[in-house]
């Protein structure tokens, strides 16, 4: 049996030989074909991870409260535009002193500028780094890790010292190269700051990194970075999970009164919990998936009917040469088993390449994003299934073909 399967398989790429071209345009559809299929998947696999991976070290109970950049209200049948107010600092201040809900952490920070400039002896970066003005939870509450050195404490964000947490950008591919930066002195607009702290690499989300920024005391940035309308962010962490939804409950009514809301009036800020965000990406991957398999599904449709017709045309070519194999006691599972497996040969050829390709572009957008690449085992598995059924649905039909020719018929054949 395998010797008969070995034959046949040597039969097959004898064929695929002598139609050379042929037989490469088709290979080269159905390659496009899973290309696509595997080549999204693999980048809607990168997506997931690494959104999850970033949600997770957040933990699920985590919530924040922000302002909506923009909410939509119907009114009289047209669509009224509303815009939040911002979180201003005395705000987030008074919300972090009245919110006492037990078992829970609450950090205050804002953005203070992404086109900062940071110096170090004789070296300087390119003015892309972020500076965030943050408290002595922050780190604990956006769940970042300190790599090297230590994270602030309290008598650092009371005192306002000029001491400094870094991304691990710094240490490892930029200005602090071959260098360790703890204790040592930066420059941003001008002030010193000394290093106290690395954190520990978080990658890139969506092009942006997570790791050429710098954390200052909250105040320290708030001087240095007097701009109107600055937005802050509150961020509260619950040590057990099922507090969360009484713990968010309880700061929505805390922060309504910080807001002095009426009853009657709807929230002007927005609550987000990490669960939230993680579920909603999951949902975007969910429908990119499905895009993914109508995509490659259009164009693998396309190389089936490519692969059939080259199959019709090869059977009716070789209809002499089934003739003497007919003559020869060949049986008719024989004839049929030998079409068949060419079919499979040139469909598991454009399954291979377009797995290679697939996974090569899917890599290369991963490196451009920054994304950590993961191997789409789901991806592969789909694209060898895929074009598993593409040869048998294509084959089936020729090989039938071939295997009901009369040989008396076949060999009168020219």
């Amino acid at each position: 049996m395998i010797g008969l399967f070995r034959e046949n398989v040597k039969v097959a790429l004898g064929s695929i030989r002598t139609q050379l071209l042929r037989t490469v345009l088709t290979i080269v559809i159905i390659a496009i074909g899973i290309t696509a299929l595997v080549g999204i998947l693999t980048i809607v696999t990168a997506i997931d991870y690494n959104m999850n991976s970033s949600f997770a070290s957040m933990g699920s109970n985590t919530f924040n409260i922000n302002r909506y950049e923009n909410t939509t209200k119907r009114s009289g049948g047209n669509e009224v535009e509303k815009i939040n107010p911002i979180i201003s600092y005395p705000q987030a201040k008074a919300f972090k002193e009245n919110y006492k809900y037990p078992l829970t952490n609450t950090s205050v920070s804002f953005t203070a500028t992404s086109t900062a400039e940071v110096k170090f002896e004789n070296k300087k970066t390119d003015p892309e780094v972020s500076v965030l003005g943050v408290d002595e939870i922050f780190a604990q509450n956006s769940g970042l890790e300190i790599e090297n050195g230590r994270n602030f404490t309290v008598f650092d964000i009371n005192n306002n010292a000029y001491v400094c947490v870094i991304g691990s950008d710094f240490a490892s591919k930029g200005i602090f190269k071959d260098t360790n930066p703890i204790d040592k002195i930066i420059s941003i607009r001008g002030a010193k700051f000394r290093v106290i702290g690395v954190l520990k690499e978080k990658g890139s989300t969506f092009g942006n990194s997570q790791d050429l920024r710098v954390l200052i005391p909250i105040q320290v940035a708030r001087s240095m970075f007097s701009m109107p309308n600055v937005n802050y962010t509150i961020s509260t962490m619950v040590d057990k999970k099922e507090f969360l939804n009484d713990a968010v409950d309880n700061a929505t009514i805390t922060m309504r009164k910080v807001r002095k809301l009426n009853p009657v009036e709807d929230n002007d800020f927005g609550i987000s919990k990490s669960e939230d965000l993680a579920n909603r990406i999951a949902e975007m991957t969910d429908v990119l998936n499905i895009s993914a398999w109508v995509m490659g599904i259009i164009t693998i449709l396309g190389s089936s009917i490519a692969l059939m017709n080259i199959m019709i045309v090869s059977v009716t070519e070789r209809t002499r040469e089934i003739g003497v194999r007919k003559a020869l006691g060949a049986k008719k599972s024989t004839i049929a088993t030998q079409f068949f497996i060419e079919t499979l040969t040139i469909g598991q050829l454009g399954g291979l390449f377009g797995i290679i390709l697939g996974i090569l572009i899917g890599y290369l957008i991963c490196l451009a994003a920054g994304w950590l690449f993961v191997i789409p085992w789901q991806a592969i598995i789909a694209a060898v299934v895929t074009s598993f059924i593409v040869a048998v649905v294509s084959g089936s039909y020729p090989a039938l073909k071939a295997s009901k020719l009369d040989p008396i018929e076949a060999l009168r054949y020219e």
